[in-house]
């Protein structure tokens, strides 16, 4: 699922200078544009759960910001900055079997959650898909929750998804991940290295109908998306509540 995003909160610069929302990353929109492949396993016979995988997926993009490999002259650094200095978009696809193993061949990282396996890919071209990803299906990710999500533990990052929006898995992993990435970009280097040390530890939940306006108006990080799947241009569809942020409001 490919959306893209931008921050409701832009006027007060991103604490990270990484963050595409400075001033400097303004023709971003004419910057050649990458796109970051995740992908989800799902197989037949033991498809993960619904918000362990968009969790997982989270937690994905989290990993691949902060692999030594994406820094400075690591082998995936100029594709991480030609990407971030563009539209930060994100496409999530599903594997099983073959399909899984030729994924896992490739460079990237696996990151596992409860039961769910997700991918994740340096950044590529629009048109430069590894052959061994591009024949991956972008349908059929369909998950559910065997039973309701339990409230979030007390002071984990949680990113709440829109009530009113109905999002295949696959658009609300990419989402999730794109929510993560504003948190990320919004913190300080010690808060950041807080929640690294956690293993990302986040939540994602959809958020009650009586909070979402509260919620979206807060200035916390809003993730609002592109429109090229599934949803209208511009729909608000994230909400990026991490503590550290919530704090300076």
């Amino acid at each position: 699922m490919s959306s893209e995003h931008t921050n409701q909160t832009s006027e007060v610069p991103a604490v990270g200078a990484d963050s595409p929302f400075r001033k400097e990353h303004a023709l971003r929109d004419e910057a050649p544009q990458f796109v970051l492949p995740l992908v989800v396993r799902i197989e037949k016979d033991g498809p993960p759960a619904r918000t362990d995988a968009l969790e997982t997926a989270a937690r994905a993009v989290l990993v691949l910001l902060t692999d030594e490999r994406a820094h400075g002259e690591g082998e995936w650094a100029r594709a991480v900055r030609d990407w971030q200095d563009a539209r930060i978009r994100k496409v999530v696809r599903r594997a099983r079997g073959a399909e899984w193993r030729k994924a896992a061949s490739l460079p990237g990282v696996t990151v596992q959650g409860a039961a769910s396996e997700v991918r994740v890919f340096p950044p590529v071209p629009l048109d430069g898909w590894p052959k061994e990803l591009a024949k991956l299906q972008v349908s059929g990710t369909d998950l559910d929750d065997p039973e309701p999500a339990p409230a979030p533990e007390p002071g984990v990052p949680v990113l709440w998804l829109n009530p009113e929006l109905d999002m295949s898995a696959g658009k609300a992993m990419a989402q999730a991940g794109h929510a993560a990435q504003l948190a990320w970009w919004e913190l300080t280097a010690a808060e950041r290295a807080l929640w690294q040390a956690s293993g990302f530890h986040l939540a994602v939940r959809t958020a009650p109908r009586e909070r979402w306006a509260e919620l979206s108006t807060s200035g916390l990080p809003v993730v609002r998306d592109a429109g090229f799947t599934e949803i209208a241009p511009g729909s608000c569809t994230v909400v990026s509540d991490h503590p550290a942020l919530r704090a300076r409001l």
